[in-house]
């Protein structure tokens, strides 16, 4: 249930009611937004006269959130959430580029690929350090050294830095990350989004491959109701019956999870397709789609990548793509 304020009500009103409602047991999560108050009701409502809230002089509406995810529903937080990142912003029309290597492999290539991608335009870098592969012969990623070697990279290029966690006992590594990544295969992994929701890191959340929208944002809302609000939510493509793609691209997705949601949303076009000549269509659609970021893969030697070199890109190839998001972000109508 959320209880929309009349605008211009008194910090102590608002106090009161806030009392009252934690009298009768609900959380209370208050949401000033650009014209109203917001105060979101978390628990069982069952016992709320809503008529009698809304007769309060103070209360302007009250709705019932029908939906199971609660912080994550637009209805609870109308406007868009912003998250700051080292001096950059993702949602509410601020736009970034996350780019870098599907794994960390060496200090040469973070180092040169994260200069590179910087001078095309990119806000952050990406990289795995701990790599989840579906065959465990294949490589698994440098894990500790390969966070140790993208601090490095953030240190000389000033980029946040994006990467995967598989295990909440590795926290304490992340220490020094900027944006914690939940891969597909972990979307569901309860107990690791609840420790995510007890950090106040943001956490770039991945629908899994076989997950509907509503799933992902009950994962969202796992990290959420433990007190972290800097959720970020990823289209990465599902598995469908197609086979000439690694997987298939649900661009709807987009439109639709900023209509439920108040969650930025990122698009990763690259593993979303599997194959580099397509990361740069998808990526434009997502941006019209209204994707407030795009993830992509880049390698400066991708036939030689020890992972995803087919879908990665080449430098100069993302600098191409930068430049064209960028025009179509250019041309399309404000909103």
């Amino acid at each position: 249930m959320v209880a929309v304020l009349k605008p211009g009500v008194p910090q102590e009103k608002i106090d009161n009611l806030t009392e009252w409602f934690k009298t009768r047991n609900l959380e209370v999560r208050v949401i000033v937004g650009q014209y109203h108050t917001i105060l979101g009701l978390i628990g069982d409502t069952s016992g709320i006269d809503v008529e009698l809230l809304r007769s309060l002089d103070i209360v302007e509406s009250v709705k019932r959130i029908s939906e199971p995810f609660k912080s994550a529903n637009r209805k609870f937080h109308p406007d868009d959430t912003v998250i700051s990142i080292g001096g950059l912003k993702i949602g509410g029309g601020h736009f970034q580029f996350i780019a870098g290597p599907c794994s960390v492999e060496s200090k040469e290539q973070i180092l040169s690929i994260a200069q590179s991608v910087r001078a095309a335009g990119a806000g952050f870098l990406r990289g795995g350090a701990f790599k989840p592969r579906t065959s465990p012969y294949d490589f698994q990623g440098l894990k500790a050294e390969g966070i140790e070697l993208l601090l490095e990279a953030k240190k000389l290029t000033g980029m946040p830095i994006v990467t995967e966690i598989m295990n909440a006992n590795h926290l304490p590594l992340y220490e020094d990350v900027d944006v914690i990544q939940v891969g597909a295969r972990n979307m569901q992994n309860f107990d690791l989004l609840k420790e995510l929701g007890k950090t106040k890191k943001p956490i770039l959340l991945k629908r899994g491959l076989a997950n509907t929208l509503k799933e992902l944002l009950m994962s969202a809302e796992y990290i959420m109701s433990e007190g972290n609000p800097n959720v970020m939510l990823c289209e990465r493509g599902i598995r469908t019956f197609e086979t000439y793609m690694r997987n298939t691209l649900d661009l709807a997705a987009v439109p639709l999870l900023k209509d439920l949601s108040h969650l930025p949303v990122v698009v990763d076009p690259s593993h979303a397709t599997g194959i580099a000549k397509l990361v740069k269509p998808m990526a434009m659609a997502a941006v019209v789609a209204g994707a407030d970021a795009v993830m992509i893969e880049v390698h400066n030697d991708p036939p030689r990548a020890l992972s995803d070199g087919p879908q990665s890109v080449t430098p100069e190839a993302f600098e191409d793509i930068a430049r064209h998001v960028q025009k179509i972000r250019e041309a399309l109508p404000a909103d």
